[in-house]
């Protein structure tokens, strides 16, 4: 069975830093492109970030460039997004999701076939 389960979502004040995590099984972890994506009430998936099954690639959305960081430990089947600097825009839930197609269009949400459930980020001013 495919999991996606994220975790480390919160309230936090502009300019404070989180960790997400997302944890993988029932899949080959190594060899999947993994994205996060935020979403809020009414509106589509937002590509925030994008990293390659090996992590020497990487891609973000303009708007978290510089404040968000995406990384992978394929030894613990999980991917993170650090968020520093956040913003009330930030406020959102946070989504991993899983790709085995390779490397391209990585900003397409339905690009993505595994998805996790979402965990809840909120940055009050």
């Amino acid at each position: 069975q495919v999991q996606l389960v994220e975790s480390g979502g919160g309230l936090v004040q502009v300019g404070g830093s989180l960790r997400l995590s997302c944890a993988v099984s029932g899949l080959t972890f190594s060899g999947l492109v993994m994205g996060w994506f935020r979403q809020t009430p009414g509106k589509e998936h937002e590509f925030v970030s994008a990293i390659s099954w090996s992590g020497d690639t990487t891609d973000y959305t303009d708007s978290v460039k510089g404040r968000f960081t995406i990384s992978r430990d394929n030894a613990k089947n999980t991917v993170y997004l650090q968020m520093n600097s956040l913003r009330p825009e930030d406020t959102s839930v946070y989504h991993c999701a899983a790709r085995t197609d390779g490397w391209y269009s990585t900003r397409l949400a339905m690009h993505y076939v595994h998805w996790g459930q979402g965990t809840q980020v909120t940055v009050s001013s």
